[in-house]
């Protein structure tokens, strides 16, 4: 979803916009509800389901990265599926660099292309609330610092469903640390869901260290990325936010760049966002490589087995 988010959706308490806010939220539920009552296609291979409820910024496309490569090294022959929009092309194209994806408007579409191209199993970068297609295992992703906000759904809170959908969940992946009064509620809701959590281990970090950087971000959660870089001891003299999957013009771009060079710093950014920038800058603005990393990996690809 292309928005800024506003910041009553991760302060709970009162606020005049959640009051004027909230029929427009039971609304959207009613509609959600009745897309629920379309039946659902079931496939001849597995559909794994890397969802969310928490709109943006919980880390869904990294973990469908790691799960593409810990299911092929158990000799199945995935792809992705990720619904087309054209914002999303960014997403897109960080999945085409890993293995073959499938974007079209429709997702039963997309699977039945991957079917009739020889794959054995789908990888759907979000689809939790895409009720068409059946699936084989539901992963719900969480960060750990904005959890599920005020609690409420669109548009006077940051959820896409309540939390009784977990329901339908098989997984819940955290990223960050452990908390047990997270855990608490989204046992209490479904027993069965086993939970892990993951974190981000940086590649190139190396390339920053000692050095004056300027970063800016246009994803869910920039914050989350300007602290994992401080986390890292990146020596951060500026921030800057957009919205998610923002465009950024050339004039923003080069107005970065004479910004960075008049304080002598490195222009850096998140990969996502690094591909929607201009071939023109590239070469001016540098990017974190990160790789999504499961605490207990072992125990989760026995669960995948």
């Amino acid at each position: 979803m292309k928005l800024k988010k506003p910041k009553f959706w991760d302060i709970s308490g009162f606020s005049v916009w959640i009051i004027l806010l909230l029929p427009f939220s039971f609304l959207y539920l009613l509609i959600s509800f009745i897309f629920r009552l379309k039946p659902s296609k079931k496939f001849e291979i597995p559909i794994i389901c890397v969802g969310n409820i928490y709109v943006g910024g919980t880390g869904k496309t990294p973990l469908s990265k790691e799960i593409f490569q810990i299911t092929k090294s158990l000799g199945k022959n995935p792809a992705f599926v990720k619904k087309y929009y054209n914002y999303l092309e960014d997403e897109i194209n960080m999945l085409k660099k890993i293995g073959e994806t499938f974007h079209l408007t429709k997702r039963v579409d997309s699977i039945e292309k991957l079917i009739k191209n020889g794959y054995d199993l789908a990888i759907l970068d979000d689809g939790f609330q895409d009720y068409s297609v059946k699936k084989n295992l539901n992963i719900i992703c969480f960060n750990e610092k904005q959890w599920i906000g005020n609690g409420l759904t669109i548009p006077s809170g940051p959820l896409r469903e309540n939390m009784k959908s977990l329901n339908r969940a098989n997984y819940v992946f955290i990223n960050g640390t452990k908390k047990m009064h997270i855990e608490k509620r989204i046992l209490e809701i479904n027993n069965n869901i086993k939970i892990f959590y993951t974190d981000y281990e940086l590649q190139n970090i190396d390339e920053f260290e000692r050095k004056k950087v300027i970063c800016f971000a246009g994803i869910g959660n920039p914050k989350n990325f300007f602290d994992l870089l401080k986390k890292n001891n990146v020596n951060i003299i500026e921030e800057i936010s957009f919205p998610d999957h923002y465009n950024y013009s050339t004039k923003q771009l080069e107005n970065l760049v004479k910004r960075s060079k008049s304080m002598n710093a490195i222009l850096l950014t998140t990969e996502k966002d690094y591909e929607r920038i201009g071939l023109d800058y590239k070469n001016k603005i540098k990017y974190i490589k990160a790789k999504i990393k499961i605490k207990d990996q072992n125990r989760f690809v026995d669960e995948i087995k």
